[in-house]
């Protein structure tokens, strides 16, 4: 089974980097949601929260400034100017 490989970076760090089932963002336009096999996207980001679902389930959450989202065969690369991993969060 195919998965996503996943970086969320902020403008001091990285977040999280690592496989997983499933990503979602706050786009421009409206949320988006990644899954494996999505289609090619780049994605200007507004504030808000990133879910980044891990391959054992675990739910990573975190608080994220303006950035953008770009997604290409399975490759997800979300950069932020800054983003807050939320209490209690598993990533």
């Amino acid at each position: 089974m195919a998965n996503l490989e996943v970086e969320l970076v902020a403008s001091d760090r990285v977040v999280w980097s690592g496989e997983a089932t499933m990503v979602s963002a706050p786009a421009a336009e409206g949320d988006v949601g990644i899954l494996v096999g999505h289609a090619p996207l780049l994605s200007v980001l507004r504030p808000g929260t990133v879910r980044v679902r891990g391959m054992d389930g675990s739910v990573l959450t975190a608080h994220i400034d303006a950035g953008f989202l770009s997604v290409d065969a399975n490759q997800v690369t979300v950069v932020v100017d800054s983003a807050e991993v939320l209490e209690g969060s598993r990533g």
